[in-house]
């Protein structure tokens, strides 16, 4: 790739190209664990914290009447930061001259101004704050940073955005990279047999993070075929790709990797990438991921990952536990990196995994994998293979849709209401199949899934099978 297109698909500040794509979406910008004084004791009393996202600085607060503010950071009369207001319940006060702001970004006191003749300053009522709108989805707070008078889009109604809050959980971590390296890694199904292998069938304890550890997709002849026997011995799967609901938008890919077992039998697994920066994966028989890859500025990502069940409801304490040990709060920065080799082991790496990063956190894998890369990765570097399909795609996808942002028209995924309440599922499944008939088994299973869960009444249209 040539430079000046690899910085346009990277670069994420206001202005920028792509910077200026992203913005046409809701973006996360917290979790509202985040607020949570359990989590930061800060909260008790101040319920307002720093936000970096796209290249912007901004603060976001919770008022006394629950009401969400995210505004500017550099308040407007002289530029001091308003990561350090005063919370006063309905507004937040500047500490430098004391001017207030509401959520909605009105500012209702400039007290240093001085009455003229018995009238108190109107200087208030000239000045208004940025604010961005904001909603409360799925555990997140949510943020849109597109151009001010535009009407936001509408969040699709994807599985992890409707399930009730019984079934769903949302977490998130930081890495030191840029956004489309988070999103690459996630869309690549070719990477698991590698990254994640495991060079032994131990099943091990059924612990965070074991994915490719303790599943097991079924028995063959008797053989038993656990994922970390499908991934080793299988490594060069075949890759197919194709647009689901395109009638709605062409932004929702599936992405379907078969793995032949023998002649009678494959392994199908069924990925989404969601245009674009999400992916959708199975985590299990009854649990799937929804993972939104969000630029904190050029150089950092967030993930943010919203688990949802099919089965039974999710404990969120010992989710929690599970991951939090992990990370550093309150950014929720990962305790492994470049600092510290991310933890590597060549002793591990000689008798147990593939890559020697550990087995309990295969996050961690793919967090090497993205950081190794470096801040920004150099594209006029790479190969790309047979294998790197869908990242080709999604790349020419991205500059269409950057082009058409520039020429003033509407990206995929930038939903109305009506196709966005259209748009739900996506399927994915993890299973030993028929090798002939594999598209029927697996559409048939989702299908099963989906009408087994509490909270699902039908199945949705993005589970049926390929036409």
């Amino acid at each position: 790739m040539q430079s000046h297109l690899n910085d346009r698909i990277t670069r994420v500040g206001p202005g920028t190209p792509c910077g200026e794509l992203l913005r046409r979406y809701w973006q996360p910008a917290a979790l509202l664990d985040e607020f949570d004084p359990r989590f930061d004791p800060r909260m008790a009393g101040r319920p307002l914290k720093a936000v970096r996202l796209l290249g912007q600085d901004l603060v976001l607060f919770r008022d006394a009447d629950g009401r969400w503010g995210l505004l500017d950071r550099d308040c407007p009369h002289r530029g001091a930061d308003l990561a350090f207001a005063r919370h006063e319940g309905d507004r937040i006060r500047c500490p430098f001259h004391g001017w207030a702001f509401d959520a909605e970004g009105r500012c209702l006191e400039t007290p240093a101004e001085p009455s003229i003749n018995g009238v108190g300053s109107t200087l208030c009522q000239r000045v208004r704050q940025r604010r961005y709108p904001t909603q409360v989805v799925a555990g997140v707070v949510w943020a849109w940073l597109g151009p001010e008078g535009q009407e936001p889009p509408a969040l699709p109604a994807l599985d992890a955005f409707v399930a009730p809050a019984s079934h769903a959980f949302a977490f998130k971590g930081q890495w030191h990279c840029n956004w489309l390296q988070a999103v690459e890694v996630g869309i690549d199904p070719a990477h698991p047999s590698f990254l994640h292998r495991m060079l032994d069938d131990d099943p091990g304890a059924d612990a965070y993070g074991r994915q490719f550890r303790s599943a097991s997709v079924g028995d063959v002849d008797g053989q038993r075929w656990p994922m970390t026997r499908v991934m080793r011995e299988r490594c060069s799967p075949e890759i197919r790709h194709e647009a689901v609901m395109p009638e709605i938008s062409p932004g929702l890919t599936r992405i379907t990797t078969l793995r032949l077992i023998d002649e009678r039998h494959t392994h199908v697994r069924v990925t989404n990438s969601l245009f674009p920066q999400t992916f959708v994966i199975p985590l299990s028989d009854t649990l799937t991921i929804t993972q939104w890859h969000v630029p904190v500025d050029d150089t950092h990502t967030y993930w943010y990952s919203f688990f949802t069940s099919f089965g039974a409801p999710l404990d969120h304490e010992t989710m929690r536990a599970q991951r939090l040990p992990h990370l550093h709060l309150p950014d929720y920065v990962p305790r492994h990196g470049r600092h510290d080799d991310w933890g590597f082991s060549p002793e591990e790496q000689r008798t147990r995994t593939f890559l020697g990063l550990g087995e309990d956190d295969i996050n961690r894998h793919d967090q090497w994998a993205v950081e190794s890369m470096g801040p920004i990765q150099d594209r006029t570097r790479e190969h790309l293979g047979t294998s790197d399909k869908v990242i080709m795609a999604n790349r020419r996808m991205l500059l269409a849709a950057i082009d058409a942002v520039q020429a003033g028209g509407t990206p995929p995924m930038a939903l109305d209401a009506a196709a966005a309440a259209a748009l739900t599922g996506p399927a994915t499944i993890d299973c030993i199949a028929p090798a002939q008939g594999w598209e029927a088994h697996w559409a048939a299973k989702a299908r099963a899934l989906r009408e087994a869960a509490p909270w699902l009444a039908a199945p949705s249209p993005a589970a049926a099978a390929p036409a």
